[in-house]
């Protein structure tokens, strides 16, 4: 019982960090979440975190709340999901609460206005490296490489959430049409490592 209430209260203080160190939303989210809980805690992999905001974008709600809910469910069921969502929440909660009371009587100062331009700029800097994270685990062989091709310019004219929804059909489709063919299916990098390795064992048994 001490052990799952002490994993219930890392949980929760893991996101009660990220979740006012988040500027930008849940984008922001990644590069942290990554270091928390992949590379620090080591509660998940790098692929299941990707697959995580992969379905919490496609859900109505925050991103940065879904994501949350969703990494406390995996680590630790309902319980999990409860104690990462009051986390996540809590201290935007107050900032935000903190901020709009305080807004209205620094909203013209000079110094404030310049401060937001550098964090807005800021903030696309932590957006483009937390891209670049997930495209590595995303990014597996030639016909994902040409769906996010293909993806990037068609959100300017399409729902976020319809071209998730393109995308689990046409991955669908993809592997169906090379398992037909005989090609080798890769579902991430370290199912790729894997194979090699696996391969690599057999050739030097001489099988």
């Amino acid at each position: 019982m001490k052990e799952q209430w002490r994993l219930l209260f890392q949980l929760f203080w893991t996101f009660f960090k990220i979740g006012p160190a988040s500027f930008g939303g849940g984008f922001a989210m990644i590069p942290l979440i990554e270091k928390e809980v992949v590379e620090k805690r080591k509660w998940l992999k790098s692929e299941d975190v990707t697959d995580v905001f992969a379905l919490s974008q496609s859900v109505p709600g925050a991103i940065a709340i879904n994501s949350a809910t969703f990494i406390g469910q995996r680590i630790y069921g309902i319980k999990g999901a409860i104690a990462a969502m009051i986390g996540v929440s809590l201290p935007t909660f107050i900032i935000v609460l903190t901020l709009g009371t305080l807004y209205f009587f620094f909203q013209d100062n000079p110094k404030i206005e310049a401060a937001f331009v550098s964090i807005r700029a800021s903030i696309v800097a932590i957006i483009a490296y937390a891209a670049i994270k997930t495209a590595k685990t995303a990014i597996v062989d030639k016909s994902t490489l040409v769906l996010l091709i293909i993806g990037i310019p068609a959100l300017f004219f399409i729902h976020p959430v319809i071209a998730i929804l393109a995308g689990a059909l046409i991955g669908m489709i993809t592997i169906s049409i090379k398992r037909k063919l005989g090609y080798i299916i890769k579902m991430d990098n370290k199912e790729n490592m894997d194979y090699v390795n696996e391969l690599e064992y057999y050739m030097g048994e001489g099988i």
